[in-house]
């Protein structure tokens, strides 16, 4: 059942949305917060008054100057707390049988504030708590959601001038992966025509699990990647892999493959997350703008119109790697029982020979990571 929090914001004395807010302790979890976290809103058209809501943590080794990390997550329109509590981030949920009162928090050993600053912002507008003035402004895209985040960098770094000179990075996972090599090309020509303002020490990006807007690779990718987590049958698989060679898995011709490609797209695991993440926001309550949320939801489910306007995001790679920047594309693949995270590295889409791999703790819920190169 989809949870759901209604915020009776016009009942609480909440801080305005230029303000920032210093956070050092939240329910659930013991004692000050052992890292100093900021929430706040930057605004992205004042004309119509959209404004991006941020959590910025600042790194906990030398924080002026480790990495500072943009992080986007994917869609439909999912709040970032996401990656924050469940992926990379500071804090995490002990995991134990709900009793139907708050959810204890602890510190995550293996948070990539160890090595990096880091900005997660909810985005597109209407994402978790970033919000617009006007209702027609909901209506955006891939494209103008990427401008909406340059101009939130060009504000966010103008506002905390000493990270300018820090390198910079953009990450993200799922649908996030599909515009970050847009928006970095996009940061990297106004870096080359002058006009940056303020001029970002962009070094590359990284992306998990990413989505090109290619169907051969992100359907096509599906059915072999659910077959090796075990939730098709070895049936099911082999039917696919006989009757759908050469279909279109959006739109399969072969009746045999259209049936098994249903049942296959009938596979869902169930997402302890919903619930955690919306007490998880509960705490955020004294960051929101006044009136700009009704509810808090985790994901969108298509109530927002949005635009799938970049069709391929693999000539963006391309063309970034190009230039010499450093990209890491990686699969997140499973968590097991004992806690263990496997991941793969893969390293494709035109990577220029002054590529360099960065490699971080993938902190999801996890005691120890291992990296497997194919």
């Amino acid at each position: 059942m989809e949870l759901q929090l209604i915020f009776l914001l016009c009942l609480l004395n909440l801080v305005s949305a230029a303000e920032r807010n210093l956070v050092t302790n939240l329910p659930g979890f013991d004692g000050i917060l052992p890292f100093k976290l900021e929430t706040g809103y930057a605004s992205v058209d004042e004309e119509n008054g959209v404004e991006l809501f941020y959590y910025f943590i600042q790194s906990e080794g030398d924080p002026l100057r480790d990495p500072v990390l943009l992080w986007l997550t994917g869609g439909d329109r999912c709040s970032v707390l996401s990656g924050l509590a469940f992926e990379i981030g500071p804090v995490q949920f002990v995991i134990e049988p709900y009793n139907g009162g708050l959810p204890r928090l602890q510190y995550n050993p293996y948070s990539w504030t160890k090595a990096a600053s880091i900005i997660f912002v909810d985005s597109p507008v209407g994402a978790g708590f970033s919000f617009s003035r006007n209702l027609k402004d909901y209506d955006v895209g891939d494209v103008s959601s990427s401008l909406q985040l340059k101009e939130f960098l060009a504000k966010w770094f103008s506002e905390h001038p000493e990270f300018l000179t820090n390198p910079f990075y953009i990450g993200g996972d799922s649908y996030a992966g599909k515009i970050i090599p847009f928006l970095a090309q996009k940061i990297s020509e106004d870096l080359e025509s002058g006009v940056s303002r303020p001029a970002l020490n962009l070094k590359g990006y990284l992306v998990g699990n990413p989505a090109t807007g290619e169907r051969r690779i992100d359907l096509g990718s599906r059915v072999p990647y659910a077959h090796g987590h075990g939730m098709i049958s070895d049936q099911l698989y082999e039917i696919i892999m006989e009757h759908c060679h050469g279909e279109d898995y959006s739109k399969p011709k072969n009746v045999i493959c259209a049936q098994a490609l249903n049942r296959a797209s009938d596979v869902r695991r169930a997402d302890p997350c919903n619930l955690f993440q919306l007490v998880f926001a509960m705490n955020f309550v004294e960051s929101i703008a006044t009136g700009s949320k009704d509810e808090w939801v985790r994901c969108h489910d298509g109530d927002l119109p949005y635009s799938r306007d970049i069709k391929s995001s693999i000539k963006y790679h391309r063309n970034v790697t190009l230039k010499g920047y450093r990209v890491l594309v990686y699969r997140f693949t499973i968590v097991y029982s004992n806690n263990l995270t496997f991941a793969t590295i893969k390293v494709r889409l035109y990577i220029s020979f002054s590529f360099e791999f960065v490699y971080f703790c993938y902190g999801c819920l996890t005691r120890d990571l291992r990296l497997g190169e194919n």
